[in-house]
């Protein structure tokens, strides 16, 4: 069983930084994919940025404002958000795959945490 801690969410201005930390427990954190997504009011959960080896991923709404990365010393997964937008507001989730490929599929992501709130207001 994996647990997942986000954190780092807040309140912030339009062209703003945020940088989500993910804190998981167990003993083998570094063989997991790591992903984050994110939920606005209304929509569905969809796919931001994913970290597997040393490859990432990013959806195209993200892709080159936001980075993910990892340090597998410390279990943890971030994803340092740039140039933040309104539209990026949503309550931001981690996710771990029992897998060593990562894929911006929700339904593939075996571990979720609790998610973090993101405000972004213009």
């Amino acid at each position: 069983q994996v647990q997942l801690v986000e954190s780092g969410g807040g309140l912030v201005q339009a062209g703003g930084s945020l940088r989500l930390s993910c804190v998981a427990s167990g003993r083998t954190f570094s063989r997991f994919a790591m992903g984050w997504f994110r939920q606005a009011p209304g929509k569905e959960r969809e796919f931001v940025a994913a970290i597997s080896g040393g490859s990432t991923y990013y959806a195209d709404s993200v892709k080159g404002r936001f980075t993910i990365s990892r340090d597998n010393a410390k279990n943890t997964v971030y994803l340092q958000m740039n140039s933040l937008k309104p539209e990026d507001t949503a309550v931001y989730y981690c996710a771990a795959r029992d897998r060593m490929w990562a894929t911006n599929d929700r339904n593939q992501y075996d571990y979720w945490g609790q998610g973090t709130q993101v405000t972004v207001s213009s």
